[in-house]
């Protein structure tokens, strides 16, 4: 039971993920290969409150999230001068950034030794201590942030992020400032991934820097591409795809020797086989 509600917990945060990348990638067509970066600084935002100063987790995660905010501000207003491959370049830039900060800031961040002992949240005197008042706790933030992106995809900022990724020069000869709109949504999606950084880190007790490396932004890619861009059920389901067909394989019988490379193998051309006849996902309204 603890493995099923483990496999859960990692469903809810990935789906978070998943829902915060979509708004950027699947509905305004923005290729960004960054969100590592906001999910990790979510992480350590969280993990240092904690850990140094012992502040309360909810307290941490509003405060990861204004950091992330801040700083993807930042990044997104760099990055909006790029189009096309030039931005996914620069966030891929900015991503191993990121990366090398966590790595080699050794003051704040431990560097590869990582930050051990975080803690669990805790509400008012009652401690999310167990792994089934975790669950409830992630299930909680996932339906709050599944909330807000269906909010903003069914509103009129939605439909102008959908015109952004249909035809941006369209939408500007009507007077819409696409930049604006691409800023917002980029630093709305980097807030969100925070708020899964700040869960993971509470949920392992110890981050490092190799959870948040460039093959993390593109399993986060892969997740939404799989479930389906521009379809936030979709975003949901692809994170329990991805979290669930790797645990599925163990149990195929591959010989002790090979299994782990068979599983890769499988895994490999499961996703190749999709993605070559059924391109926008599994329930997906766009494609690349």
């Amino acid at each position: 039971m603890e493995y099923l509600i483990h496999l859960a917990i990692l469903i809810g945060i990935y789906g978070i993920l998943g829902l915060s990348l979509n708004l950027v990638v699947g509905y305004t067509g923005l290729l960004s290969i960054t969100h590592a970066a906001f999910y990790g600084l979510g992480a350590y935002v969280t993990a240092i409150l904690l850990t140094s100063f012992g502040a309360n987790f909810f307290v941490a995660l509003v405060a990861g999230m204004i950091i992330t905010a801040l700083v993807s501000l930042i990044i997104g207003a760099t990055l909006s001068r790029f189009r096309g491959d030039y931005y996914a370049l620069g966030s891929f830039g900015f991503n191993v950034i990121f990366y090398s900060i966590f790595l080699n800031w050794q003051e704040l961040t431990r560097g590869p030794l990582g930050i051990p002992g975080i803690a669990r949240p805790s509400l008012f005197g009652y401690s999310f201590s167990s792994s089934t008042s975790f669950l409830l706790l992630t299930l909680a933030l996932l339906a709050l942030v599944y909330a807000c992106a269906h909010f903003i995809s069914s509103s009129s900022f939605g439909r102008v992020l959908k015109a952004i990724r249909e035809d941006e020069g369209a939408i500007q000869v009507f007077g819409y400032h696409s930049a604006y709109y691409k800023l917002t949504i980029f630093v709305i999606g980097a807030m969100m991934a925070s708020v899964a950084g700040a869960l993971f880190a509470s949920y392992i007790t110890f981050i490092d820097p190799s959870t948040f490396t460039l093959n993390e932004s593109i399993f986060i890619l892969a997740i939404i591409i799989l479930g389906g861009l521009a379809n936030n059920k979709g975003a949901v389901l692809g994170a329990a795809c991805l979290i669930l067909l790797p645990e599925l394989l163990r149990f195929v019988g591959f010989p002790s020797d090979v299994a782990a490379q068979m599983r890769q193998l499988v895994y490999g051309l499961l996703l190749i086989i999709l993605m070559l006849y059924r391109p926008q996902g599994l329930i997906g309204e766009y494609k690349l």
